[in-house]
């Protein structure tokens, strides 16, 4: 695996116990370009991602992106919808997701800023369980931004998997309170 050959271990704290056959939507804080690849470490489970459709344009991505994972299209709200009901038949056919809540990666690292709906709709709509993802170092071993002129370092990754947020028997007047229980998971891990 790439992180190992440049220097990079990794270290995954798991208290999620996850059924190996089971449906989840995996949402992590968004602070490094390596969380994608920590994305594919942490779980167990195969899922589609959801990401930018600009990754499309990204050699190294498009050619596993175009086909497994779902580009959203973000200038566009037919593009965007069309992802979210690829995201929701995927889950009715049992494939998990992971999609970042923040939406992109910001230059705040570790803050946590708003997250979208998105994620907590869909969740809500297919009746599956979140499962909150905190990556606490990403940031530091391979900053980005402003930040990114310091260059990445040997490192542990250090990622917690948490345990699932149920959501059987919410509506959408509880996406407010899913977004608050998800940020408050992960913002505490990270303060820690």
């Amino acid at each position: 695996m790439i992180v190992y050959n440049v220097g990079i271990r990794v270290k995954i704290r798991d208290e999620a116990h996850l059924d190996k056959n089971g449906t989840y939507i995996f949402c992590s804080n968004h602070t490094s370009y390596l969380d994608t690849v920590s994305t594919y470490l942490a779980t167990p489970i195969y899922f589609h991602f959801m990401g930018k459709a600009e990754l499309l344009k990204v050699p190294m991505f498009r050619i596993f992106f175009w086909r497994m994972d779902i580009p959203v299209d973000r200038t566009s709200r037919i593009g965007s919808h069309k992802a979210f009901n690829r995201a929701s038949d995927d889950l009715k056919k049992g494939i998990s997701i992971a999609i970042f809540p923040e939406g992109t990666i910001l230059n705040t690292a570790p803050k946590l800023h708003r997250f979208k709906n998105g994620p907590f709709k869909l969740a809500i709509d297919n009746q599956v369980p979140i499962v909150p993802i905190t990556f606490k170092n990403n940031w530091v071993i391979l900053p980005n931004g402003r930040k990114a002129k310091k260059g990445g370092r040997p490192a542990k990754m250090q990622i917690v998997i948490h345990k699932p947020i149920e959501t059987k028997g919410m509506t959408d007047n509880d996406i407010e309170k899913l977004k608050l229980t998800l940020h408050d998971i992960i913002n505490n891990e990270l303060r820690k």
